[in-house]
């Protein structure tokens, strides 16, 4: 399986490792596609395909806030939104171009990793790459309504960000 992640820095203060960040995003995807647990219970079940992509963006507490408001009509800033596109399409919707699914963006506020790991007391990559897991099970349709739900991804993400850390 080839995974296609696209990265778009507009956060101007941010020193992004693109390839760094790019080699341990694809190392995490790759973790997660190829758990057959996850990937048999997610969007992809039952569908054939060679590759995957997604895209990540970094911005700004400002950035993600008015997207937050536009979008989800919550008007304040948040660490990550993700936008699942084939997960959250009708079935009838769930396009597969060229053997290929696209299944979203996952958007990361790096004033709020920033935020969050120094109140958390931890590395910002430590936070940064929780995040993103996180965001991935997302665009996996997965979700965390329940305290069981909830619990799933943590540990999902926790082994995905073991997986670099």
């Amino acid at each position: 399986m080839i995974i296609n992640v696209f990265i778009e820095n507009i956060f101007g203060n941010f020193e992004l490792d693109e390839v760094q960040i790019y080699n341990d995003v694809n190392k995490m995807a790759d973790f997660i596609f190829h758990n057959n647990d996850l990937i048999k219970s997610s969007c992809l079940a039952d569908y054939k395909f060679n590759t995957i992509s997604f895209d990540i963006v970094f911005c700004s507490n400002d950035e993600i806030r008015k997207i937050n408001k536009d979008y989800r009509n919550k008007d304040c800033a948040t660490d990550v939104i993700t936008f699942a596109i084939f997960a959250d399409s009708p079935e009838n919707e769930k396009f597969i171009i060229d053997d290929e699914i696209s299944l979203g963006e996952i958007i990361v506020s790096v004033d709020k990793i920033r935020q969050q790991a120094q109140d958390n007391n931890i590395p910002f990559k430590d936070e940064l790459y929780y995040i993103i897991s996180h965001g991935i099970l997302h665009l996996l349709g997965y979700d965390h309504q329940t305290e069981s739900d909830y619990n799933f991804m943590v540990e999902n993400q926790n082994k995905a960000k073991a997986v670099v850390l």
